[in-house]
């Protein structure tokens, strides 16, 4: 694969000149179809988001982390249709976050060819004074994209630079389905001042109280993970309900339940269920999205639960399974005993939360429909597996493509 460095000299920015306005860039991008950002600020990032969040038309998402970002976008590249086919979106972030977002780049958006234009800013550039916290990554930057064969070039310093390196970022998104990188240099892009008023466009309520049910069963008789599997499968429509699982075992034994087109089963990308579901459900309001998560995941990434109580629509569902282990390297014990995720949920905003031991109230909350915001349940189950679980005979790619022909009629497949 070709690495544009040598094309990246096209627009080389002059350290501490301001030569592009926001609008150049944001305008260009909308043009092809990138509507959706989200990501975690840098001060190089500002003019961005500030643009964005004063545009209605334009959707920007404050990530907790920048790994959420990758899964967030990746989400929305899952939700192409034939009315958006080419439904685009762009992860934000300074390249100190490269390393939190490593994990969804190798084996979210890799491996499901889930395509994404990358902003990162370039801190610590060689030749240019920074922060000492950046004089590492600032020059291996360049070397983890090469690494993670994500093609780059610097960030166009000229308005006339812009249309071209758009169209080099979506003829690669297109052809392989997978990220493209523009790497920001200091002084690329001019002030862009936030009107007076202006804030983050997140939900106005807030949560309401968790119900947490009387724990009922010693632990070796709480049910299993297929029985609550086998409550998802009976209680989300193949038609209109999106089933994301979370990596381990939980995808493997939906998969050896039902494989059914309307899911999709992750792989690595550890966490990121609830990000990935958050991006579906806000690009697709006509589906029904419901994030089948697992204790050691969320707990992996618990400022997704902040993310999801403040943009989470009423068509997303976080259901977590949790017998208090990594069961699928194992049985590990996680420190899930000790927290209480409805809580959580609730703090963070969900419009709902529940905590229960019986897997009737999941089936219940299942067929419940909110109307203000998202909807969260922590079912506690047992530990075990079945033996000699099965993989899924399909690949990612193939799982993917399959639940984007399911709901989309085939359109964004890789």
């Amino acid at each position: 694969m070709r690495r544009l460095r040598s094309g990246a000299r096209r627009a080389q920015a002059i350290p501490g000149r301001l030569l592009i306005d926001a609008r150049h860039f944001v305008e260009a991008a909308r043009e092809r179809g990138f509507h959706w950002y989200a990501g975690v600020p840098c001060s190089y990032l500002t003019p961005f988001i500030n643009y964005v969040l004063q545009d209605e038309s334009l959707h920007y998402v404050s990530m907790a982390n920048e790994g959420d970002a990758v899964a967030l976008i990746a989400g929305v590249a899952l939700a192409a249709d034939a009315a958006a086919p080419h439904r685009r979106g762009v992860a934000m972030m300074q390249n100190s976050g490269l390393g939190n977002a490593v994990s969804p780049l190798t084996s979210l958006t890799w491996t499901f060819r889930l395509p994404q234009l990358l902003i990162v800013t370039w801190r610590g550039q060689p030749g240019v004074a920074d922060e000492p916290q950046h004089a590492l990554m600032g020059p291996i930057t360049p070397a983890l994209f090469d690494t993670m064969e994500i093609p780059w070039e610097l960030f166009p310093t000229e308005p006339g630079a812009i249309g071209p390196a758009l169209d080099r970022a979506t003829a690669h998104m297109d052809r392989t389905g997978r990220p493209y990188a523009l790497l920001m240099q200091k002084g690329s892009v001019a002030d862009f001042a936030l009107a007076p008023g202006t804030a983050l466009r997140t939900r106005a309520a807030a949560g309401a109280a968790p119900v947490l049910q009387p724990l009922r069963r010693a632990p070796e008789h709480r049910p299993s993970r297929q029985d609550a599997l086998r409550q998802v499968i009976a209680h989300t429509a193949a038609g209109t309900t999106a089933v994301l699982a979370s990596t381990g075992f939980c995808g493997r034994e939906l998969c050896d339940l039902d494989d059914r087109p309307n899911q999709l089963y992750m792989v690595g990308s550890m966490g990121c269920v609830a990000p990935l579901a958050l991006g579906l459900a806000l690009a697709r309001p006509d589906l029904r999205v419901v994030a089948v998560d697992g204790d050691g995941a969320a707990l992996m990434r618990l400022g997704a639960f902040a993310t999801v109580g403040a943009y989470g629509p009423a068509n997303l569902l976080h259901l977590l399974l949790d017998n208090g282990v990594h069961d699928s390297t194992g049985g590990q014990a996680t420190v899930s005993p000790r927290v209480s995720f409805a809580h959580i949920a609730a703090a963070c905003g969900y419009a709902s939360s529940l905590e229960t031991d019986d897997v009737g109230y999941v089936a219940e909350w299942l067929e419940a429909v909110p109307d203000n915001g998202p909807s969260f349940a922590r079912l506690l189950t047992r530990r075990g597996t079945p033996h000699d679980l099965p993989r899924p005979s399909l690949t990612p790619i193939e799982v993917k493509n399959r639940l984007m022909r399911h709901f989309g009629r085939g359109a964004g497949l890789h």
